[in-house]
């Protein structure tokens, strides 16, 4: 198997590195409440997906002070 003559910059190696890397889930609007959420995913905040009802949200209780 052939073999590099001689050794890539550092520059070079990090040229073909630049495509690689994370990128974040891009997010969405909600169709039937206008919530931000993750596309194709069910609304955390009223539970629709595509325009239909699939999970119940429950209401949180909120938390007394003391």
């Amino acid at each position: 198997m052939p073999l590099p003559k001689r050794r890539h910059s550092k520059t070079r190696r990090d040229k073909s590195r630049t495509h690689q890397r994370l990128i974040s889930p891009l997010p969405g609007t909600c169709s039937h409440c206008g919530e931000v959420k993750l596309s194709h995913r069910v609304c955390p905040a009223c539970g629709y997906y595509n325009n239909r009802p699939v999970v119940e949200i429950k209401e949180k209780k909120e938390k007394k002070k003391k």
